[in-house]
């Protein structure tokens, strides 16, 4: 019998995270310049000794799969893996997912097929954050409960757009609420969150706990809450109402930075954070590393180039270009004279010939600007484009596909032309 499986959500369309998520599944989105989403909640788990993980996914998944594949091979003595379960037809049926619960339960047998885990961990696969499951999973046995929730303790302004619990003294939960927007629905989910560690201080203006849709739960419990009713399809909308009417459940709180980047805005964010003096979250923690596939690329080169607060990855060159408040992916090209800042620059999965270059140069060619932007992979920038939102649009399509603009970032589509001298 395994001791605990962990899965990784993956399966929605990214709807939210669109054009990055137009030809790739969401986990697979390049995060900080090398990594990928996924990194994050499976690097979680191998530095927390868990190494039998699961990623269900249904859209998309061919890019996720090669970086699976490429990065996660586990010691043949470990019995580690990283699976890749996608949405299927069988001989008993067989659906899109419809809901996180619905995805959990249509790949139950395969989550199940070497014996039922004694528990079984739930995670999402756009959160951003830095977890020890160890702390999670002494909690939910101390407390012997079926089911755990992680929770972060959250002010009055953050509460509306969260999953709300309530606990009692102990840290059982014993009421939910799904995005409460009233005065009087908000103050019947206050917890005093000292119990939690909080100072008093703090308790005061962080009083709701808010779930991290990071769950725990024994797996003979897991069974049974997903299989009595099919039409159940939500873990937040179904089984956790259930469970908590039914059956012991715990919160664990989790006072460390945690941010949900599921939307172009918070993805931004959370990536340009990672160039200052101190991010919120940590890229060079000795004791938790982020794994990724390992590309064996040369350092960095900057050639009389002007770099200000920025993160540079490996294989990047940057030929007299002025680089600020910017995030800089593997195999960037950058030549004289453009201008980058307060953008994301993904890089790109090859370098080119100098044939290839003269017919399309892939990177941010001389006399470029770009301001507050997400470039996606293998993007070419012309010669004096200006992608600085001078117009400062909220929203916008370019007809031809080959940028967009949410939240006022403008986003450069994977593989995408933006012709020589062209300005927005």
């Amino acid at each position: 019998m395994r001791k605990t499986v962990a899965v990784i959500l993956g399966g929605g369309k990214g709807t939210r995270l669109f054009p990055l998520t137009m030809d790739r599944s969401k986990p697979a989105v390049p995060l900080a310049g090398k990594y990928r989403l996924i990194d994050v909640p499976v690097s979680n788990c191998i530095n927390s000794g868990i190494v039998q993980i699961f990623v269900l996914t249904m859209y998309q998944s061919a890019s996720l799969n090669r970086h699976i594949a490429n990065a996660y091979r586990f010691d043949a003595f470990s019995k580690g893996f990283v699976d890749i379960i996608a949405a299927e037809q069988t001989r008993e049926g067989g659906t899109w997912f419809q809901g996180t619960a619905d995805a959990v339960r249509q790949s139950w047998k395969h989550l199940s097929d070497k014996g039922m885990p004694e528990s079984i961990l739930i995670l999402s696969g756009d959160h951003l954050y830095r977890m020890d499951y160890r702390e999670f999973k002494q909690v939910h046995a101390e407390a012997n409960a079926d089911f755990s929730i992680a929770v972060q303790p959250v002010t009055r302004e953050e509460a509306p757009e969260l999953g709300l619990l309530k606990t009692d003294e102990t840290g059982r939960i014993i009421q939910f609420a799904e995005k409460p927007t009233t005065d009087e629905e908000l103050n019947s989910m206050m917890v005093d969150t000292t119990v939690f560690g909080l100072s008093p201080a703090e308790a005061e203006k962080r009083p709701f706990l808010a779930s991290m849709g990071i769950y725990m739960a024994k797996g003979k419990a897991m069974n049974e809450l997903l299989h009595r009713d099919p039409s159940q399809t939500d873990f937040g909308k179904h089984i956790i109402p259930q469970a908590i009417q039914e059956r012991h459940v715990q919160a664990f709180c989790f006072n460390g930075y945690w941010a949900d980047i599921g939307t172009v805005q918070a993805f931004y964010e959370a990536n340009l954070d990672l160039v200052h003096t101190l991010p919120k979250f940590n890229l060079f923690d000795p004791y938790m590393p982020l794994y990724t596939h390992a590309r064996f690329l040369p350092g960095a080169k900057l050639n009389r180039a002007s770099v200000e607060s920025s993160l540079l990855c490996d294989g990047s060159i940057i030929d007299g270009g002025m680089v600020r408040d910017s995030l800089i992916g593997l195999r960037t090209r950058v030549q004289p004279g453009a201008n980058i800042e307060a953008s994301y620059i993904m890089g790109a999965d090859f370098y080119q010939s100098g044939e290839e270059e003269h017919d399309r140069f892939v990177g941010i060619c001389e006399g470029a600007y770009l301001k507050r932007a997400i470039v996606d992979k293998n993007a070419s920038i012309g010669r004096g484009v200006q992608l600085v939102n001078r117009n400062n649009v909220s929203e916008y399509d370019d007809p031809q596909g080959r940028f967009y603009v949410r939240d006022g970032i403008i986003i450069v589509s994977k593989n995408a032309v933006i012709p020589e001298g062209f300005v927005f």
